[in-house]
């Protein structure tokens, strides 16, 4: 297992709609981490931008974006690219910068300014591009291709449009207390159910918005945290940013995708998104039964509960009774999404993997008030980015 690198700082502008610029946000988060952090941006050694790619040649190198906003220092730079696991790639490369013993402290930032409605395809017509074909092809707009798995989770394990609504019911109870939510406004189950219909099965409340938003961590050396006075900071133990493995190389649409599984003989092994948690848990030295609390991808409710499976917490086929049990819900075994999730943030895509490490970084600290776990050691986060980019963060107190 590598060493643990500490979290100093972490920081966000709050979601919305604001219509401004995505340097704004992103500038705000990186102060409000560096406040966090106890340090100024003259201390960074190394800055690491997850990219948006919607936001013109800016977004495409934010790295250097930021940097230049807070002030040219000389600090080196980096930017990524992995779609929604953009943040999550981009606090890899800020690890392995620490750990290499190439800088001591580094700031990741990450920040989106989005359209109205749903992602579309951008840069014109490009035919080897699978998102484009899936729009162009299929007619699979994003809450097309999210009813898609609400639909398997239906047939397979007899999900029902309440156990759906049921994660909206929750999340918004956690997101209520979140500052940074973009919806804040518990619902219930009968208005989730009578929000209009966008995608069979899926509903206008199931289904997360696009967002305004920026999120930042400072990440440093343990031996830098001890010389500013952190003893006991939260750690990063493990990222994972796994690709899919042959045959199992589903990444997009279930039954759409080419699924060589389907043609390959031999043992199946685990799914891709079920490797993205299991090798972190690798990386950590931990199992899912030593989770606390878990940020976990949440494009849509029903999508929720397939992560409850992929990340280990439950067996597949009983995410349903993991979310009616109340054991996903805070002051249950195993709180997942007590940010209120994308369901209350909307996507910010290049802010939302760092976004989730904030949250969980506030958790372990117990500075999430009101929707506080109680006792929080071990956090993961979960998601993934189109085209076969994985994204889990476990941090550890």
């Amino acid at each position: 297992m590598p060493e643990p690198v500490a979290v100093l700082g972490v920081g966000m502008h709050p979601w919305g709609k604001w219509g401004r610029n995505f340097v704004e946000y992103g500038l705000a988060a990186a102060r409000a981490a560096l406040d966090d952090a106890g340090l100024t941006w003259r201390d960074i050694q190394f800055v690491s931008g997850a990219d948006t790619i919607r936001n013109g040649y800016p977004g495409f190198v934010s790295g250097a974006t930021f940097a230049q906003a807070l002030g040219w220092s000389g600090a080196r730079v980096a930017s990524s690219y992995a779609a929604c696991a953009s943040g999550a790639t981009a606090i890899a490369a800020a690890r392995a910068q620490i750990l290499a013993g190439l800088c001591d402290v580094a700031l990741v930032v990450g920040a989106d300014t989005t359209p109205k409605g749903f992602f579309a395809p951008v840069g014109g017509e490009r035919r080897d591009d699978p998102d484009w074909l899936r729009f162009r092809l299929l007619g699979a707009t994003n809450p097309a291709y999210f009813a898609l798995y609400a639909r398997r989770r239906m047939e397979l394990f007899g999900a029902t449009e309440a156990d759906f609504a049921a994660v909206k019911v929750k999340n918004a109870r956690h997101g209520r207390n979140n500052p940074n939510a973009r919806y804040r406004t518990e619902v219930t189950a009968e208005e989730v159910l009578a929000s209009p219909m966008v995608a069979d099965p899926l509903r206008l409340l199931e289904i997360c918005a696009t967002s305004d938003g920026g999120a930042a961590v400072v990440l440093a050396s343990m031996d830098f945290a001890r010389r500013h006075e952190q003893d006991n900071p939260v750690r990063v133990a493990a990222v994972s940013t796994v690709t899919p493995r042959f045959p199992q190389t589903v990444i997009e649409m279930p039954n759409f995708s080419t699924d060589s599984a389907a043609a390959v003989p031999g043992e199946p092994g685990p799914t891709f998104r079920q490797s993205i948690a299991s090798a972190a848990y690798e990386e950590a030295g931990i199992g899912p039964e030593d989770v606390d609390v878990a940020e976990v991808y949440d494009l849509s409710t029903a999508l929720e509960l397939d992560w409850y499976e992929d990340i280990g917490l439950c067996k597949e086929g009983e995410a349903e009774k993991l979310l009616r049990d109340g054991d996903t819900a805070v002051g249950g075994r195993i709180p997942v999404n007590p940010s209120g999730g994308l369901s209350c943030f909307g996507e910010a895509i290049p802010a939302q993997a760092i976004a989730q490490v904030c949250e969980l970084v506030w958790q372990l600290r117990g500075r999430a008030e009101g929707r506080q776990v109680e006792e929080a050691r071990v956090g993961l986060s979960a998601n993934q980015g189109l085209f076969g980019h994985g994204s889990s963060v476990v941090v550890t107190r």
